[in-house]
């Protein structure tokens, strides 16, 4: 699938369409691309590397420097068995423990990364196996950019989220704001066609804009007692795998 280029006038729109869902001013942005899959594995990775390549330079490690190019990622998989399978993993693993410049939070209760699938592995599964992840007692999670280790507020160029089992189209979005709190793009995750597939969205930005991102993963908390849509249910329950940013800067 093409990406798609979105022009400030067309934005405008969308955030008004999404506003909402968070109190912030709405102003028009430059221009972003956006780049979106649902498919098996190999569907999806040929969009994300197309994303990858959007952002431009490396891979930068994890516990690198700062730097003013490349990208970082999160794909769940090295985290330590001590705060996986657990509801309280820490918000700042990945800005201290492993170094990516991303502080972590929801209006949850807390965040998980599941070895298990959820213990429901007819319905998840994971695009880089074999970790997934998901807040506890919401469907919101916050993405605060860092520079890289320190506690200077960070700007990325883009950013995005592989999703697994998205159901149902409009439940799951990927909100991006500025560094006044505006809204700068709303960008809706497509819904599966059929089993075992994943969903990915993301934006790319010419110029590094992005501090905020509010992920909402399907219509209800993951963990809540209700039945998921493709089980007969009325929820659509989503969980995420990797995410894949442009390296924060100041």
């Amino acid at each position: 699938m093409k990406p798609t280029v979105y022009l400030p006038s067309m934005l405008t729109i969308v955030a008004l369409a999404a506003c909402n869902s968070l109190s912030s001013p709405i102003i028009s942005s430059p221009r972003f691309t956006t780049y979106q899959a649902e498919g098996d594995s190999a569907t999806v990775a040929a969009s994300l590397n197309s994303f990858r390549a959007a952002l431009g330079g490396i891979l930068n490690a994890p516990n690198s420097a700062p730097t003013d190019s490349g990208r970082r990622e999160i794909n769940w998989d090295g985290v330590p068995a001590a705060v996986t399978n657990v509801d309280t993993f820490p918000l700042a693993f990945f800005n201290v423990n492993s170094k990516r410049g991303v502080l972590l939070s929801t209006p949850g209760t807390g965040l998980r990364v599941d070895s298990t699938d959820f213990g429901v592995p007819a319905q998840f599964h994971a695009f880089s196996p074999k970790k997934l992840f998901a807040a506890v007692g919401s469907d919101e999670v916050v993405v605060d950019f860092k520079l890289s280790g320190t506690n200077t507020n960070g700007l990325s160029t883009g950013f995005g989220v592989v999703f697994s089992d998205v159901d149902v189209a409009g439940s799951t979005a990927v909100a991006l704001y500025d560094s006044t709190g505006a809204l700068i793009a709303n960008l809706a995750a497509p819904a599966k066609s059929s089993a075992d597939e994943f969903s990915f969205i993301g934006a790319v930005f010419a110029q590094p804009i992005i501090a905020r991102v509010v992920i909402t993963s399907g219509n209800a908390a993951l963990n809540a007692p209700v039945t998921d849509v493709s089980a007969g249910g009325t929820k659509d329950l989503v969980a995420m795998d990797d995410f894949v940013y442009g390296e924060p800067r100041p």
